[in-house]
């Protein structure tokens, strides 16, 4: 090859470079998505504490509202920053299928705070009845468990790429044009 090529997958040099050309678009993705998450999460934990602690509310009403809230403004962040690159479907179906996966997401982290608070609670009450319990099993376990679907759902089928389904791939026998 004669000249200078831009760096491609097949030009940049070494290991590094190759894993950059492969990851780095996920890479950026990614921190993005956790900068709009992390703020999400200080929305979610500021509220859910502040509605216990101040207003009495009981936690799973609580987390309840505190995750809707935080849900929005990460809509809003995830669609226009993380996300602002790839093709816009109808707002509505975005708006709806990012609630619905967000509900699954909550649903994992108010499962995890039910678990720990009147399940293990049950049996060791003076231990995961108590405000940091509810808050390692809803903000630590809940939330990470739930962090990690709602990045592969919100990628896969809320914001897609130009070009890609938005459901799960067709059947072989109508991808081979027969």
């Amino acid at each position: 090859m004669t000249g200078e090529q831009p760096a491609t997958p097949q030009t940049r040099p070494g290991l590094i470079g190759t894993l950059i050309d492969r990851f780095g678009h996920l890479v950026r993705e990614l921190s993005k998505f956790a900068t709009v998450g992390g703020i999400a999460f200080l929305i979610d934990f500021a509220l859910f504490n502040y509605l216990t602690a101040r207003h009495g509310v009981e936690q799973l009403t609580a987390k309840t509202i505190s995750t809707v809230v935080a849900a929005t403004f990460a809509f809003l962040g995830n669609r226009f920053w993380t996300w602002r690159h790839r093709q816009r479907s109808h707002p509505a179906r975005e708006y709806a299928l990012f609630f619905f996966f967000n509900a699954v997401g909550l649903g994992i982290a108010v499962a995890c705070l039910a678990l720990s608070r009147y399940g293990l609670g049950s049996i060791w009450p003076g231990v995961f009845r108590t405000a940091l319990a509810d808050n390692i099993a809803s903000f630590v376990v809940g939330t990470g468990l739930g962090t990690l679907f709602r990045f592969w759902s919100y990628r896969r089928f809320v914001f897609v790429e130009a070009g890609t389904q938005s459901a799960p791939a067709s059947r072989p026998d109508r991808d081979s044009g027969a």
